[in-house]
């Protein structure tokens, strides 16, 4: 009964905010619970005749056909979604991230770089970028990111990996504690900081990152 009183909750909501993107995400996600993978994409589509910039709303959507009909029809949205939001790095990232999941690592570049070209100071895209290249160019392009965006947390996190991975304690603890401290609220870079004191810091240091 939860479910068609949540249901009931979120169509009541609707009627009056229907420019209200939460709640369709929240339908959307509802229907996808429930194995109701028409419906969500009916309530995805239908949010975003309300709601064209919500970015949420488009990669719930991308997603969704995705896992229903492939990459090809996921690509389709993600370039609509891309002319409709243009300079957006989350739609971007997304599209480079869903070539990637396919072993299509040429298509995933050739994106990257045109969306480095739209979005030449986005951070999220930077620290992907800084991944998505061979170990030993990580150095190069980990120095443009922080010419471009040099106080952007995602940055910092990357670096901070380059540093952890050339076993560089100090430097790699320093880079994370100013990642959680540019950007607290980033649950990720918590996860990360205490994955590393549990790897190479003290009880003290462990204790440290939980209770900040």
């Amino acid at each position: 009964g939860n479910t068609a009183e949540e249901r009931r909750l979120l169509d009541e909501g609707l009627q009056r905010f229907p420019s209200f993107f939460k709640l369709w995400l929240m339908l959307g996600q509802l229907e996808e619970r429930l194995g109701q993978q028409a419906k969500a994409r009916e309530v995805y589509e239908a949010g975003l005749r309300n709601c064209p910039h919500c970015i949420p709303l488009w990669l719930s959507l991308a997603n969704l056909e995705e896992k229903m009909n492939g990459l090809s029809k996921a690509r389709a949205f993600l370039t609509m979604a891309r002319k409709k939001n243009p300079q957006n790095p989350e739609l971007w990232l997304a599209a480079i991230r869903a070539e990637l999941r396919h072993g299509n690592k040429r298509e995933a570049d050739i994106l990257m770089a045109k969306a480095l070209q739209e979005c030449p100071s986005s951070g999220i895209l930077w620290a992907a970028q800084i991944e998505m290249v061979p170990r030993p160019q990580r150095k190069t392009k980990s120095s443009d990111a922080l010419k471009k965006c040099d106080h952007d947390p995602h940055v910092i996190a990357a670096v901070a990996k380059l540093f952890w991975h050339d076993r560089k304690v100090d430097k790699a603890r320093n880079w994370l504690n100013r990642a959680v401290t540019l950007a607290p609220d980033i649950g990720d870079f918590w996860a990360l900081y205490y994955k590393f004191e549990l790897q190479h810091g003290t009880e003290e240091n462990q204790k440290d990152v939980l209770k900040r």
